[in-house]
């Protein structure tokens, strides 16, 4: 009985099993007598292995297997990066033949004319520079492509910050000169203005922690606070960043605005300490020294003096005194009447200052404003006939003063005013008429008499007794004649 169908099919397929292990042998060894040369030491492990590297007639299938094995390159390649990946698609034997031993040197190019910008790191400022060897950033016995490609890769030693600003070391530093910085500050809540712009990092940032210094002015200049902090921290409301010692601060929105000489005033000439705010802000507090007045006037300096200039023309109100000024006295300088500052010593009367310019001699008393004004003190327009009791008519209005007030006086000058008190020595009669001149005479000439005279009564006798006790013949006991005078 012959076998079944199903045994059958399995004898064939381990009959054709066989014929091809056999087939695959028989190529494996072939394969190995026609191997050109051993492989390098690296690849030695895969030797045995043809297929690992070829496969039978696909020559394009090599680059493929080659990437498989080297996933750095072959990424390289299909994202277009790096040295592999810019260059032109050709084989990867066109390059790195291998077969030549196991100590054969595959990978073969100039490094002197390497050209780097072939590569994700381009050499620039001191990295391009032709004493730089290429062993200061690639390693011995380490791929080129595994050399940093980060700053703090190679420069880690020479991180002052020791990495407490992070790896980017590009945002300050350059690759011309290290040492140099070129961070953008603007881009940090303190923009560089005035002298910070020109002051060296490590003025502010002594410690280099950079991202733990303070942004108030007194966290740099509490030592340059000469108001030892009493002014509080907001240093900007009055300094500038252009000058430490320049202030800006206004003035004028205090209770004492600064005007005149005030403006120009250094701020220590009135604060002389540093806590501005008990600082008076009265003249007498700064000018207590320049009071020539000795304080007799009070403290209101601004009554009389101005910001101007402390020695400038006082605008003082005179007219508020008890003496207004009027007339010549208008322009007459303060010290010609105030001898001394304390203005409050000074006399009202007008002998105080005129005693030298009184040609009466003090004839007349020391009312001189009865007679002289203001205006001239040689013009006078006292007025005899009303403001005495001897109006002056004839030839006394022609004469002097001083030919009847002859001896000084005290104060208002008071004389008789009888005839005979002035022309006793002109009396020819002797006295034998009395005192009363003015009966036969007249006052436009002494000698003149008038004309015609009734009879007068006179006494009988007229005894020195009833005389005045001026009267020159007052001593003499005669008898006046009774008659008339023609």
């Amino acid at each position: 009985m012959p076998p079944p169908r199903r045994l059958w099919r399995r004898f064939a397929a381990l009959g054709a099993a066989l014929l091809l292990g056999c087939l695959g042998a028989r190529a494996q060894s072939l394969e190995g007598v026609l191997m050109p040369g051993p492989v390098i030491q690296g690849h030695a492990k895969y030797e045995s292995e043809c297929r690992s590297c070829h496969i039978p007639f696909d020559r394009a299938a090599q680059n493929r297997l080659c990437m498989d094995c080297h996933k750095e390159v072959g990424a390289d390649v299909r994202e277009k990066r790096g040295y592999h990946g810019r260059l032109e698609p050709q084989p990867c034997r066109a390059c790195h033949t291998d077969h030549k031993g196991r100590d054969a040197v595959i990978v073969q190019f100039d490094e002197k004319k390497f050209d780097h910008r072939a590569t994700d790191f381009e050499l620039r400022g001191a990295h391009a520079s032709t004493k730089l060897e290429c062993r200061s950033c690639h390693q011995p016995k380490r791929k080129f492509r595994e050399a940093p490609s980060t700053c703090v890769g190679c420069h880690r030693k020479d991180d002052t910050h020791k990495g407490r600003l992070g790896e980017n070391c590009a945002q300050c530093h350059n690759e011309t000169n290290w040492k140099q910085a070129q961070f953008d500050h603007d881009k940090t809540k303190f923009p560089l203005r005035g002298k910070h712009a020109s002051e060296e990092c490590k003025s502010c940032h002594k410690s280099l922690r950079f991202s733990d210094v303070g942004k108030t002015c007194i966290d740099c200049h509490r030592k340059d606070d000469t108001h030892k902090g009493k002014l509080g921290a907001a240093c900007g409301d009055c300094h500038t960043d252009r000058n430490w010692r320049e202030s800006k601060f206004d003035h004028d929105r205090t209770r004492f605005a600064l005007v005149g000489k005030h403006r120009s005033a250094k701020c220590e000439s009135c604060h002389e300490s540093p806590d501005f705010k008990k600082t008076p802000s009265e003249c007498i507090a700064c000018h207590r020294r320049e009071d020539k007045h000795e304080g007799q006037l009070g403290t209101q300096c601004a009554d009389c003096h101005n910001a101007r200039g402390w020695k400038e023309a006082v605008r003082f109100d005179h007219a508020r005194t008890r003496f207004p000024l009027v007339g010549l006295h208008l322009k007459v300088p303060c010290a010609k009447c105030h001898a001394t500052p304390r203005y409050k010593d000074a006399k009202s009367d007008c002998y105080s200052c005129h005693e030298r310019d009184d040609a009466h001699k003090r004839r007349l008393g020391t009312r001189c404003a009865d007679c002289h004004n203001a205006r001239d003190w040689k013009v006078w327009d006292y007025n005899h006939d009303r403001r005495t009791r001897f109006a002056l008519d004839g030839a006394h209005q022609r004469i002097k003063c001083e030919a009847c007030h002859k001896r000084p006086v005290a104060d208002k000058p008071t004389l008789p005013t009888a005839c005979a008190a002035c022309h006793a020595t002109d009396d020819v009669h002797e006295g034998a008429y009395g005192p009363l001149c003015e009966r036969c005479h007249t006052t436009s000439s002494f000698k003149q008499i008038k004309r015609r005279v009734s009879t007068l009564a006179f006494p009988a006798a007229v005894s020195s007794a009833r005389l005045p006790e001026w009267w020159p013949h007052a001593s003499r006991s005669r008898s006046a004649p009774s008659g008339a005078l023609h």
